[in-house]
């Protein structure tokens, strides 16, 4: 069954993390800051429902859909691209721009199983 936006529960996207250079598998059904986590890869966080604006982002290409009616940013900052990767589900491959993200393993370069370098 497709999901609201485009996508079905079994399509999975490509993320690219800049300025890392860093890529991650994110399934249509799970929120990007999830699945980062599931391949290793921290982006900041704290409140996970959209309202702390810890995780924010910016989405430099790719399409995504947010699973609450309205996250915690401006009309302003949504057309600038922000995006809270906390309540947002890719629907697309995407490239985010998020210096603050951290790899959970000691060496970068060796990611969890689906998550890769650039």
């Amino acid at each position: 069954m497709p999901q609201p936006g485009g996508g079905t529960p079994g399509d999975v996207f490509t993320v690219e993390l800049r300025p890392q250079g860093w890529s991650f598998d994110a399934p249509a059904d799970r929120t990007l800051l999830l699945a980062a986590l599931d391949h290793g890869l921290r982006l900041a966080h704290s409140c996970r429902n959209g309202t702390c604006r810890a995780c924010i982002a910016r989405l430099e290409a790719g399409r995504i859909e947010y699973r609450i009616e309205w996250p915690g940013l401006s009309r302003e900052e949504k057309d600038e691209g922000w995006i809270l990767p906390c309540v947002a589900c890719a629907r697309s491959d995407l490239v985010l721009h998020q210096p603050q993200a951290t790899s959970l393993f000691d060496d970068p370069a060796a990611p969890a199983s689906g998550a890769s370098t650039l």
